[in-house]
């Protein structure tokens, strides 16, 4: 098993702590991973992006071209990697920052209210984790149990009261994938 994955959209949307925690959790799962961010000088409202390899092999390179999934929030980052994911592929993406929506016929297209799910918990903060719990539905690469004890290590221990949270929000990301 091998997943080249790439999460892209506008820094301050949780891209890069959301790869990490991918990436973390299945190195908790003893995978071999790769976590290479991309972000801009601008970081907060600039475009990033992150690339997580996660395979039961020894990854070769960490530089990819094409993705098995991409996960997608903002309409620069669509124009950039709709192309890139593989025939076969998956693209996820939230409506809430996309003007003209993916067109390709060649992959699964899987959209998600993200925003809308957001606006429901009433904590910005969770958007994330709802996308997070949306890919792990459509692609189980790590658990659920993973992904919370990964937040747990990751997390200042101050902001642990925000694990539950964290915690319903994979689980509404999850659901929105069947909405």
């Amino acid at each position: 098993m091998k997943q080249e994955i790439i999460i892209a959209g506008f820094g301050g949307q949780g891209v890069l702590s959301m790869g990490k925690i991918l990436a973390y959790s299945a190195l908790m799962e003893e995978k071999e991973v790769t976590w290479m961010p991309s972000y801009g000088p601008e970081q907060r409202g600039g475009t990033a992006n992150v690339t997580v390899i996660i395979s039961d092999q020894e990854i070769s390179s960490p530089v990819l071209s094409q993705f098995d999934v991409a996960v997608i929030l903002n309409q620069p980052s669509l124009d950039r990697f709709e192309k890139a994911v593989k025939p076969g592929g998956t693209l996820i993406y939230d409506p809430y920052g996309i003007a003209t929506p993916p067109t390709r016929t060649d992959i699964a297209v899987v959209c998600i209210q993200a925003m809308d799910a957001v606006v429901e918990l009433a904590d910005v903060k969770a958007y994330n984790m709802i996308v997070l719990g949306a890919l792990l539905e459509v692609a189980p690469l790590v658990t659920r149990e993973n992904v919370l004890a990964a937040l747990r290590k990751t997390l200042p221990e101050r902001h642990h009261h925000l694990i539950p949270l964290n915690a319903d929000a994979l689980d509404r990301g999850a659901s929105l994938v069947h909405a």
